[in-house]
């Protein structure tokens, strides 16, 4: 990966591609790349939908290796739902063709000067950019199939759907699976609407005639993969229950620890938990003849996804991840799996963020736009913002947007962005992360869910304040490195246990590009790229009362617990300001 790709969507003549030299930007992927290219490149004052604000696509630095679980991607830009900096991380396919194709990054600059769509076609002879209108308002599902159809099947592709092109600040953008299925998505802080106000609708990566990038240290670099593969599949996070149930069967787990935000985050437990349980769901998969276990791209050993298939065995969507089923279920007093799946599906073909769309549909529940509990009425809401009426547009925008208009109190956002599927009365630590995260109320930023519940790395109550700042800080620290690798987060749990499994990680990265890095270089990384980003949000304007969560989390107990979020203001402002 010794170039970035650049794609002036707005230059004369039409857009303009040219491949440079990574430069500056060298040893940088994934996360670490996105957020120093916006950093440095982006106007922080912008407005995220101008032609100022740049769209940066980036693998990881082991992308495109036979690295086991390097397949993430990471997508960067000043975010239209948060008005600060974003990164968004997918799976699937494209991470690895574009790091094959030698590419460390792509970065749309500019925006049409005419009300055209384009698609561009990426292979080993370069770049191909077409004016494709035919493709106005298709959904993700529909844009593939007509890729496949020109291009043929040995392809990956990044896509969005309606909600992209109306640049709704909820949109994401997809990426193809294995299967050429747009299931996988950059969700989180409305990327998907950069994208559309940058006139792309679908990017087809072809790297027919590439090989997997070699290591400088061929030998040394698969005896460490080997290790870091081992540790994976013995531990009982990443080796059995993941692989066995996917995420979701975390919702068993969070709703006996009482964390299960249920009704709009009133109560802890939802009583329907169990039907639309990760069991339940793997079980119901096999059953149909589905799959209760498959990876999102070639290398994946944790495999915690699966096929959802129809009561007649028809494919529906892929295995919904668990805030998938929390934001759509739980949240919303839905316990009906066939309704959720559905709910994804559309999600997924629309473009949307499955969380931020759950979330909103919980919060104009909440406003009596429907009862709590109403399926059918939750799937036409979704179906709204697919057709862009009034009301569609209106939650396509995103929770906190939505509350505004109806006047609910209760709209669990940070930053603007909706809050994942953990109370963070319940699990402090998480609700840390979601204070005083760059990027909003965001879960994986630093999964504090890992210590505060499953005991991964050892254990800080959830239910107290104490600890909970340091777990917040260690965690957002080796996310943001995790995240600059193209290593999924969820390698994470054998780490945290696991020693020997973190030397194989550092190992790898040692013997691909030939360095010494220490632990210490790693918690470097993570820092400088925290520190990088909260310097951005400055800029853009946000100030520590930012990184708050609403007062009603301070002041509303939550059950079966009854306890409050009561960590205090000046313990948050020392999270990234060590």
């Amino acid at each position: 990966m010794d170039k970035i790709l650049r794609i002036d969507m707005g230059a004369e003549g039409g857009p303009k591609a040219a491949a440079e030299p990574v430069g500056a930007y060298a040893g940088l992927g994934g996360r670490s790349l996105t957020s120093t290219i916006v950093s440095k490149e982006v106007p922080p004052t912008c407005h995220p939908l101008s032609a100022a604000n740049k769209l940066v696509i980036a693998p990881g630095l082991l992308s495109g290796s036979a690295a086991a679980m390097s397949g993430r991607i990471s997508v960067g830009c000043k975010s239209p739902l948060t008005g600060g900096i974003k990164e968004a991380n997918s799976g699937g396919q494209p991470s690895q063709v574009l790091a094959r194709l030698g590419y460390a990054g792509i970065v749309f600059e500019g925006k049409p000067l005419e009300d055209n769509l384009y698609k561009i076609f990426i292979n080993k002879d370069g770049v191909k950019i077409s004016v494709d209108n035919s493709l106005r308002m298709l959904g993700n599902y529909a844009v593939v199939e007509r890729m496949k159809a020109e291009f043929g099947e040995k392809i990956a592709c990044i896509s969005i759907g309606p909600a992209g092109e109306m640049k709704l600040a909820a949109s994401s953008i997809a990426f193809t699976d294995m299967e050429l299925r747009p299931t996988r998505h950059a969700g989180r802080g409305g990327v998907g609407a950069v994208m559309g106000s940058k006139g792309v609708k679908v990017i087809v990566l072809d790297d027919s005639g590439m090989k997997f990038r070699e290591p400088k240290d061929k030998e040394k670099f698969n005896e460490a993969n080997k290790r870091f593969t081992e540790g994976l599949r013995q531990h009982g996070v990443t080796g059995q229950a993941l692989p066995a149930y996917g995420t979701n069967v975390l919702t068993n787990i969070l709703n006996e620890a009482g964390a299960y935000p249920t009704y709009n985050f009133k109560e802890g437990r939802f009583a329907g938990a169990a039907r639309i349980s990760g069991e339940t769901t793997a079980a119901l998969e096999t059953e149909r003849g589905g799959l209760a276990t498959h990876g999102c791209h070639r290398g994946c050993v944790i495999r915690c996804s699966g096929t959802y298939v129809d009561k007649d065995g028809h494919y529906l969507t892929k295995q919904p991840e668990y805030e998938t089923v929390w934001a759509h279920g739980g949240h919303c007093g839905i316990d009906d799996l066939d309704k959720i799946a559905m709910m994804d599906f559309l999600d997924d073909d629309t473009g949307l963020d499955t969380i931020e769309i759950g979330v909103t549909i919980g919060v104009a529940m909440d406003a009596g736009l429907l009862k709590f509990g109403d399926a059918d009425g939750a799937i036409s809401l979704v179906k709204e913002i697919g057709k862009g009426t009034p009301l569609g547009r209106i939650l396509g925008s995103g929770a906190a947007i939505t509350g505004k208009i109806y006047g609910v109190e209760r709209v669990p956002v940070v930053k603007g962005q909706a809050m994942p599927a953990y109370d963070p009365r319940a699990v402090k630590g998480l609700g840390v992360t979601y204070a005083t995260s760059p990027m909003g109320a965001d879960h994986t930023a630093g999964y504090a869910t890992a210590t505060n519940i499953l005991k991964v790395g050892g254990y800080v109550d959830p239910l107290k304040a104490e600890g909970q700042i340091e777990l917040s800080r260690n965690l957002q620290v080796a996310t943001a490195a995790i995240d600059s690798t193209g290593m999924c987060l969820f390698i994470a749990f054998a780490v945290l246990d696991q020693p020997e499994t973190f030397q194989a990680l550092l190992d790898m990265l040692n013997a691909f590009y030939g360095l010494s890095l220490s632990a210490d270089d790693v918690t470097e990384l993570g820092k400088k790229v925290l520190k990088m980003e909260k310097e951005f949000n400055r800029k853009a304007g946000m100030t520590e009362e930012q990184d708050r969560l609403p007062d009603y989390f301070k002041s509303q107990p939550v059950t079966p617990h009854n306890v409050v979020f009561d960590v205090s203001d000046e313990e948050l402002d020392k999270v990234i300001n060590w």
